[in-house]
């Protein structure tokens, strides 16, 4: 199986005097995997995130992407290779309020060349197949968290990435809700997309085929590590 994202002895610091935030790290990602991200707030979980997804550059170390070592891409060329691969789920839902649901997850493709006519048939689309078929031409204020949340993920899948990065997806979400949201990312990996989620809630980790636990910017367990020993 092959790795869609390797990070070897990543280092992140911030400021001066510098503040490391991950100190480092080594994970590898293979296709197909779902896997956990926790830690408490404050230990390097999102900052572990966005260098995984190329939104931030490590201080040292290497981000490997698909296969590609994206140490020496210019800041257009990782743009480009994200929007190409990964799609990103926040705890904020990061939606356009004036406009509808369709609008919003149309928004994904803004940049990829699709005309416009096709990126509204596949946002509706991919609203149907999240369970806003209804709703679509709703804005987000009416919508509740859940609604919200489902529209921001179909945003980050309308141009089918082979990777999703989900930071805290559930965490602005009462449980009812953040159990839908899970079941909607169970139904994408079941599907073939190689998913890490940042989460809090050990409950939700530990439905998940692999947990990774980060600590002060430091990785102190990988269940994978674990049942490979």
């Amino acid at each position: 199986m092959s790795s869609v994202i390797r990070l070897s002895g990543v280092t992140r610091a911030y400021g001066h005097p510098p503040v490391t935030a991950l100190g480092g790290v080594s994970i590898e990602v293979d296709s197909g995997e779902y896997v956990a991200i926790v830690g408490a707030s404050g230990s390097g979980k999102s900052t572990l995130l966005n260098v995984m997804g190329t939104l931030d550059r490590p201080s040292a170390g290497t981000v490997e992407l698909v296969g590609i070592d994206t140490t020496t891409l210019t800041d257009v060329e990782l743009s480009a290779l994200r929007s190409q691969h990964i799609g990103f789920v926040f705890q904020q839902f990061h939606l356009r309020e004036g406009v509808s649901a369709e609008e919003n997850v149309a928004d994904g493709l803004l940049y990829s060349g699709v005309p416009r006519r096709e990126r509204m048939q596949r946002a509706q689309t991919i609203l149907s197949r999240v369970g806003l078929g209804e709703r679509m031409h709703h804005k987000p204020h009416p919508m509740s968290g859940g609604e919200r949340q489902r529209v921001a993920i179909a945003r980050a899948v309308v141009g089918d990435p082979p990777i999703l990065l989900a930071d805290e997806p559930t965490g602005n979400l009462d449980s009812r809700a953040s159990a839908s949201i899970i079941e909607l990312l169970d139904q994408l990996h079941q599907a073939g997309t190689s998913i890490v989620i940042i989460t809090h809630d050990p409950k939700i980790a530990a439905k998940l085929p692999r947990q990774i636990t980060i600590s002060d910017g430091a990785v102190t367990s990988d269940s994978r590590t674990q049942v490979a020993a």
